[in-house]
């Protein structure tokens, strides 16, 4: 049996010789996942040896990530703002970017008195957002929607295993919340074009699904909908926050330029590009 140390430097020297980036950190992710601790941790214990079963786990679990198979599906799971999601091939992987949503959400509405107010999910997936708005708000009242079964099936898992009660509907975008309205939406659609999708990296085109990535043949289709759709749907002075993509944020604008719509904001990420979009429901 070989033991933890022996084990990083042999994956490292295999994701270096399979032309991985970054090969000693994804060793060190691939057996951080595998034996629940932290980096640090490796280097502690690298003289613990392996149990039979984690060995035949670490060979398994290698060999998939070496096709190129995501870390979060060989493992099961991902942390994301605070919470332990579990994550299935039926949803996407939650992106630090989205943290970054979250993140602005939950500064903006802290200051706030959010007892009473009512917050939707659109295309909700793990419910990573959601469940994580609701950790950090726990007065607002959290709505999810998505139209995959298995999304909302692993968003109710995913909140039960946080201790968070939020409502899940099955549901094409707002078709769940008919004759309702909402204080606050947020969304992360699909919003890959047809073009984008036919070069994205192998890792997400061959095992994340393609419903929740492709918005149409630019991409913005979901966005057309939502800019439509949402006005009769929310309270006056509602609240809206969207992910984009890093070149649509002068097309999103434009979409959500009609009367309805007033102090539209486009927001940029860590990296300076545009991928974030705000506004308000006028008074129109």
């Amino acid at each position: 049996m070989k033991n933890v140390g022996e084990l990083l430097a042999e994956f490292t020297s295999s994701f270096s010789a399979h032309h991985f980036d970054l090969p000693r950190r994804q060793a060190e992710d691939l057996l951080s996942d595998l034996l629940r601790c932290g980096r640090t941790e490796l280097y502690l214990d690298k003289e613990r040896i392996l149990t039979s079963q984690e060995s035949e786990r670490a060979d398994l679990w290698l060999q998939r990530r070496l096709q190129g198979e995501p870390l979060a599906y060989i493992s099961g799971g991902v942390e994301f703002y605070g919470c332990s999601l579990n994550i299935t091939p039926h949803v996407l992987i939650p992106r630090q970017e989205t943290e970054l949503l979250v993140d602005q959400i939950v500064n903006q509405l802290k200051a706030e008195e959010t007892q009473g107010k009512v917050l939707w999910d659109l295309c909700c997936g793990s419910g990573c957002i959601a469940i994580a708005l609701k950790k950090n708000l726990p007065d607002l009242e959290v709505c999810a929607s998505d139209c995959s079964a298995e999304a909302i099936a692993l968003t109710r898992a995913n909140a039960a295993g946080e201790g968070v009660v939020i409502e899940s509907f099955l549901g094409d975008l707002l078709s769940p919340f008919a004759g309702k309205r909402a204080h606050y939406v947020v969304c992360n659609p699909p919003y890959v074009s047809e073009e984008e999708y036919q070069v994205l990296d192998r890792g997400v085109k061959d095992y994340e699904p393609r419903g929740a990535l492709v918005g149409g043949v630019d991409g913005l289709e979901f966005y057309h909908r939502l800019a439509q759709e949402l006005p009769s749907h929310l309270h006056a002075h509602a609240r809206v926050w969207f992910e984009i993509g890093y070149q649509q944020g002068r097309s999103v604008q434009e979409i959500f330029s009609t009367p309805e719509w007033i102090k539209q904001e486009v927001r940029n990420d860590w990296a300076g590009h545009p991928r974030f979009f705000y506004c308000e429901r006028g008074t129109r």
